[in-house]
């Protein structure tokens, strides 16, 4: 075959080619891994959000100041609704939504949840780019996550990581409430941003950055997010009723007071007058179902009652003395400290 080739191509012996080099098989890469699909389809649903609060001058006969916050915001509709957390326009005085195509539009809150950290703004525009969303969409530690805000107004950055842990608790005043941990960058200017997978839906509602006590400790590579099936619960609130109404029932626990036989959580708390007290509940009675769901953490029972309206009857099956008693609990609404 070689003799064939230089018969029929004789200038290939004086040139330069070298020849051997057509019998090579070619080398071939695996394609490269990218989030770039992801971060096309979520990237022009993130927001960049300029608040101004004007704070009162305590020095004499100064004018007040203007405070300029930076943070992030994700379209969760076409019509103008976003999200964002409630510290980024916090006594905001002028909201200010830029968009990734450089447009600019005023805000105004819709409402507020202090609970979540969690906004609701609304521009006055239509077919807005949405944010990717799947109804029943859970997260589960060990994901691949990407966080996509505007860390120090450097404009649109993607950070990524994984989720760390789920179920985070004690980060609000509402210790059932339950956060992702992640460790993808969140700096300021990414609060309010999305959180996302990598297919480009949104898994959560980038939130905050974990504080030691003690500020010599450095800490790294722990952050927070607002997972999306609660941000979009009480977006749907604040949107319908201005405001979000969570069920209380007032009683408390730990995660040390869980019965094993019968299986149950042991109350240890009952807030005077409160929905508990006021049906008979008392302390030392080990709840064992509510509404025929069987229970065996404080946590997630607090999150049925939270999530239940005001006014609802909940039946709870209770151990007390060795008996199985049944105490109907009128849900109240959650009192705000």
């Amino acid at each position: 075959m070689a003799v064939v080739i230089l018969v029929v191509f004789p200038d290939i012996q004086d040139s330069d080619t070298n020849w051997w080099d057509w019998f090579k098989a070619k080398e071939s890469y695996p394609a490269p891994l990218t989030y770039a699909k992801a971060v096309q389809r979520a990237g022009p649903a993130v927001v960049n959000i300029y608040s101004e609060e004007i704070q009162n001058n305590l020095t004499y006969l100064r004018a007040p100041r203007r405070v300029t916050r930076l943070g992030s915001g994700v379209i969760m509709d076409a019509d103008g609704y976003m999200l964002t957390n409630y510290h980024v326009v916090q006594n905001a005085a002028q909201i200010k939504v830029d968009l990734q195509n450089g447009q600019e539009f005023p805000a105004v809150v819709i409402g507020f949840d202090v609970h979540t950290d969690l906004a609701v703004l609304k521009i006055d525009a239509t077919n807005l780019p949405v944010i990717p969303q799947i109804a029943d969409q859970e997260s589960f530690a060990g994901d691949v996550v990407l966080a996509i805000g505007n860390p120090l107004n450097l404009g649109q950055t993607i950070t990524q990581g994984i989720i760390s842990a789920t179920g985070r608790t004690g980060l609000s005043s509402t210790n059932h409430l339950q956060f992702l941990q992640m460790d993808a960058a969140i700096n300021e200017g990414n609060s309010g941003g999305a959180l996302v997978d990598t297919n480009g839906v949104l898994v959560g509602i980038n939130s905050r950055q974990f504080k030691g006590v003690n500020p010599q400790l450095d800490i790294q590579g722990i952050f927070f997010a607002v997972p999306y099936q609660m941000a979009y619960k009480v977006m749907r609130q604040i949107i319908e009723n201005g405001k979000v109404t969570r069920g209380w029932l007032g009683v408390g626990g730990n995660s040390e007071s869980i019965s094993r036989d019968p299986k149950g959580f042991v109350i240890t708390e009952i807030t005077p007058e409160g929905p508990a007290d006021l049906a008979g509940l008392r302390i030392n009675d080990i709840v064992t179902q509510i509404a025929d769901q069987p229970f065996t953490t404080i946590v997630n029972a607090l999150d049925l009652v939270a999530e239940t309206r005001p006014g609802t009857v909940l039946n709870f099956k209770v151990y007390r003395n060795n008996k199985l008693i049944d105490i109907p609990v009128t849900i109240q609404e959650k009192r705000e400290d």
